[in-house]
């Protein structure tokens, strides 16, 4: 029997503009709403991402934070 889909929380989210493009285009072309595509990312996040690339790509994102801030 499938697992019940019931959206428990919701928090306030601060995302870049670029980040938010991505989110929709994926929720788009994956037939989902930003909810539930945020859902389905981490419910299967480590199945989804590649952890080499993951860990390069936090430590370039971190490095250009402060710059971007402002």
């Amino acid at each position: 029997m499938p697992k019940r889909f019931h959206l428990t929380r919701r928090f306030p989210v601060a995302m870049t503009e670029d980040g938010y493009r991505r989110l929709k285009r994926f929720a788009a072309e994956a037939g989902l709403d930003e909810g539930e595509a945020l859902s389905f990312i981490f419910e299967n996040f480590s199945s989804v991402i590649n952890e080499d690339n993951l860990t390069h790509r936090i430590r370039l994102f971190n490095a250009e934070l402060e710059d971007r801030k402002k």
